[in-house]
């Protein structure tokens, strides 16, 4: 079967490596946001409850969820998390059955992955800057929503979802031998604000 494009009306399928990257990031940010929504509820219901991970003023999700921006929508920002999470992981798992995707399915997950990403920049920005706390749950979702946005999107590119003129494909093959440079560049951008961010707590520990 031809991966390349929908044309045959078969649908879309992924390589053995995707297929398992979806998998696992799936159930990592399930699990992430899982228990942040367990320990929010818990906090809810026993304000003195101190979670599991709160270990010191800088690394404290409880300091998190306690503000507006842990409930942009009104509810529990990590509820997101786990439909999202939940939608990645049943697109991974029915990939490893043999499932194809139709072109507006994939152009689906390019949307939902492309506004995760949105949000956690901004969350990230705000946990950084404005609330002045780090939360371990929500920093895993740091760690794998832009490489789940750039592999989906990569994804895309290649399979002719997303429009891309064919004059630039030369340029998107030096992209996806080089698929890595996206993810490390990602790391060492938020590793390194967080770094600069919270420098005078990070040398007390030296």
């Amino acid at each position: 079967m031809n991966d390349d494009a929908d044309q045959d009306g078969t649908g879309i399928g992924a390589g053995r490596a995707m297929t398992w990257f979806l998998v696992v990031t799936g159930v990592l940010g399930f699990i992430a946001s899982f228990t942040l929504t367990y320990e929010r509820f818990k906090l809810l219901t026993d304000p003195g409850y101190k979670p599991s991970c709160s270990i010191n003023p800088i690394i404290s999700c409880g300091n998190v969820m306690t503000t507006s921006q842990a409930a942009v929508f009104g509810f529990p920002n990590p509820l997101m998390g786990i439909a999202g999470f939940a939608v990645v992981l049943a697109v991974g798992a029915g990939l490893l059955a043999g499932a194809r995707y139709r072109t507006w399915f994939w152009a689906g997950l390019q949307l939902g992955v492309t506004l995760g990403l949105v949000l956690i920049c901004w969350l990230i920005t705000q946990s950084l800057y404005s609330i002045g706390a780090l939360c371990p749950y929500c920093m895993v979702v740091w760690v794998i929503i832009f490489p789940m946005f750039w592999y989906v999107t990569l994804h895309n590119l290649k399979h002719r979802v997303l429009p891309f003129p064919e004059r630039w494909r030369e340029g998107l093959d030096a992209v996806l031998t080089l698929h890595w440079f996206g993810p490390l560049l990602w790391y060492l951008v938020v590793g390194g604000m967080v770094l600069i961010r919270f420098w005078s707590y990070w040398k007390t520990l030296l």
